[in-house]
């Protein structure tokens, strides 16, 4: 511990401290835990200020007016503002995100598995991420849906039937619900309409619905995303949506609470997603209080 003048003592820095460790092999594991951390530090800075830069000169700041101001070339800004992570990236969360999928029965009361369109969403959402520089780490909703949503950076695909933890942070949602209306509907309370699963409709159609949002967590100390589609087909749509709208998505709520229907026209051979697109209001939940 280093002294300072009268009274005051400065702790060591990381490196100091990890370089002091008389355990190669700890010293090995701390040291990759660390750069690890540092990595994800550098990516998040950089992401930040190539947002701040976004923001600044959408206020009608001049790149070189922000280069003057931050002590930086007017080349530098350029670099900055096309280079590095994508700010809209935070919509999905920051550094390493935990992405979870329900874990179903199969007939016959066999191994649990998981839907294979829930493995398809995962990957495809997987894969933007990585597109932003952020990490992955895959977990499931056990089979009796107790899951522990009060995590940072946790996204989980998992309707309200999988799962009753599920149920109860949907039914915080202040303006969609789900309800069970023979087949599984969602509600808009505000304009009364339902969204009915076109698999679920006579006759029969190639669309489905999809819930979207990002609510708070259980314990009130940060938010999640959440989505899953009526049926499966649903799910894909959303990941599509959110792959070609990120951008937008995140320029209209940012990391705050909202929630929306997204509706979802499907190839019926494939079902895959061949358009994405809202189908109800984008509501933003600090708005609606």
């Amino acid at each position: 511990m280093e002294h300072h003048g009268k009274g005051t003592t400065v702790p060591p820095s990381d490196l100091e401290r990890i370089a002091a460790i008389d355990d190669p092999y700890l010293l090995i594991r701390q040291a990759t835990e660390r750069l690890s951390a540092a990595q994800q530090e550098v990516t998040e800075l950089a992401r930040l200020r190539r947002r701040v830069i976004q923001e600044l000169h959408a206020q009608g700041i001049s790149y070189a007016q922000i280069a003057q101001q931050a002590g930086l070339s007017r080349g530098r800004i350029h670099q900055i503002k096309h280079t590095g992570p994508a700010p809209e990236g935070v919509f999905l969360g920051t550094g390493t995100i935990t992405l979870a999928t329900p874990l179903k029965r199969e007939a016959n009361n066999a191994r649990p598995v998981v839907a294979m369109e829930d493995v398809t969403a995962a990957k495809r959402l997987e894969d933007l991420a990585r597109g932003f520089d952020l990490s992955i780490n895959l977990e499931h909703v056990p089979l009796d849906g107790d899951f522990d949503l009060n995590r940072p950076n946790l996204i989980v695909i998992c309707g309200p039937r999988l799962s009753p933890v599920m149920g109860a942070l949907y039914e915080s949602d202040p303006v969609l619900e789900w309800v069970k209306d023979g087949a599984w509907t969602l509600r808009d309370r505000r304009t009364g309409e339902t969204y009915r699963s076109g698999e679920d409709s006579d006759p029969v159609r190639p669309i489905d619905y999809a819930y979207l949002g990002r609510l708070s967590r259980p314990d009130g100390r940060g938010n999640l995303l959440v989505f899953t589609g009526i049926h499966p087909q649903g799910t894909l749509g959303v990941v599509d949506l959110i792959t070609s709208e990120i951008a937008t998505l995140w320029g209209q709520v940012g990391e705050e609470r909202f929630s929306t229907v997204v509706g979802v026209e499907y190839d019926p051979e494939t079902g895959e997603p061949v358009r994405a697109e809202l189908a109800s209001p984008l509501y933003r939940h600090d708005e609606e209080n």
